[in-house]
């Protein structure tokens, strides 16, 4: 049975639309460029950083929470 990596003080927890979780290594970024690496379409989420949403221009990194939650259109 394998086990999901722990967190280290480097690493990044990325929680997905789906609920997915990824922790990766990754120095500051921002977020607009996370999405990209993601291959998320930025204009179809919002994304919370320690439980406070951000701004694509946000700058993220080591030891963050990142939650990236998919917009719902409708009517």
């Amino acid at each position: 049975m394998g086990c999901a990596p722990q967190p280290t003080h480097q690493d990044m927890k990325i929680i997905l639309p789906d609920q997915g979780t990824r922790v990766i290594e990754r120095g500051p970024v921002s977020v607009e460029k996370m999405l990209h690496e993601l291959r998320i379409n930025p204009l179809e989420v919002i994304v919370s950083r320690n439980g406070t949403l951000v701004p694509e221009n946000a700058v993220v990194g080591a030891d963050d929470e990142i939650r990236i939650i998919r917009i719902s259109h409708g009517g």
